[in-house]
C-alpha cells in the first residue's frame, strides 16, 4: 500500500474528503456546523494538549485562560501587565483554515473575536520559528512540537492557569487546552482506507503516537490514566 500525505491543513482536508478528492482526511479539530451533513465518518485515532509558547528569554512562566483571552483580544498588550517585563506582545495566530486554531477560539475566546493585529501564520513551523527570534512573541501550536529534534531553534511551553502541557495532565483533563485528533472518510472507508486506519489505531504505533508528542486512543483503556 502507498500512502500520499498532503498537508494544507485541517478545513482543506475536510473538504478534500467530502470533494472525494481524497480517501482520509487528517484533522486536530471536530466538525463545524456546516461540515455536520457532509456524510463524513469520525475516527479519533490521539488525543493533544495545544502549548501556549514563548521565547525562551520572556521570564513569564504561567497565564490563567482569562489573561490568554485579553491578550489575544488585544486588550492586554504589554508582558508587564501579566507579571512580566516592560515589552510589547507581539501576537503570532493561525490562519482560518487551522485546526489548531479553531481549537484555540473554541476553548479560550469564549466568543471574543481575535486581535487583527496579530501576525498570521500558516503553519506550526513558522508559528515555532517567529515565536523562537521574537522575544515579546507569544504563540500556540500542539504540545508535539514544542521541542522538535527537527528544529534549529528553542521555544518554552508555559503553564495555563498552573498546569503544565504534558502526557499526563492532557489524559487526566487537568491542561485547559486540549483536544482531539481525528480521521475523517465519506461514508464507510475502503478496504485499503480502513486497513491504513486500522494499522494508525494498532498497538504497533503506540510509541510513534508519543514520539510525536500525542496520545493514542488505546490509553483511554489504559493503565493509570
Amino acid at each position: 500500500m502507498s500512502v500520499l500525505v498532503s498537508g494544507l491543513g485541517s478545513s482543506a482536508g475536510i473538504e478534500a474528503v467530502s470533494n472525494d478528492t481524497a480517501d482520509i482526511a487528517t484533522s486536530s479539530r471536530g466538525l463545524n456546523a456546516q461540515e455536520q451533513d457532509l456524510g463524513l465518518t469520525t475516527i479519533p485515532i490521539a488525543h493533544d494538549g495545544i502549548a501556549v509558547i514563548v521565547n525562551p528569554d520572556n521570564p513569564v512562566q504561567n497565564l490563567s485562560v482569562d489573561q490568554l483571552r485579553a491578550i489575544y483580544a488585544g486588550e492586554v498588550t504589554n508582558w508587564s501587565e501579566v507579571g512580566g517585563e516592560d515589552l510589547p506582545i507581539q501576537l503570532v495566530n493561525r490562519d482560518e483554515a487551522s485546526g489548531t486554531r479553531e481549537a484555540f477560539k473554541s476553548i479560550i475566546m469564549d466568543g471574543a473575536p481575535f486581535d487583527r493585529r496579530a501576525a498570521v501564520l500558516s503553519g506550526t513551523g513558522q508559528v515555532r520559528d517567529v515565536v523562537s527570534r521574537t522575544r515579546g512573541a507569544i504563540g500556540y501550536i500542539s504540545m508535539g512540537f514544542v521541542e522538535s529534534k527537527y528544529a534549529q531553534t528553542q521555544v518554552r511551553a508555559i503553564s495555563v492557569n498552573h498546569v503544565e502541557p504534558s502526557e499526563k495532565t492532557v489524559a487526566s483533563g487537568g491542561y485547559p487546552i486540549s483536544r482531539d485528533l481525528y480521521f475523517f472518510t465519506k461514508g464507510e472507508p475502503s478496504d485499503e482506507a480502513q486497513g491504513y486506519i486500522e494499522y494508525v489505531l494498532s498497538d504497533e504505533m503506540d510509541d510513534q503516537i508519543r514520539e510525536a508528542g500525542f496520545i493514542p486512543v488505546s490509553n483511554d483503556a489504559g493503565e493509570g490514566m
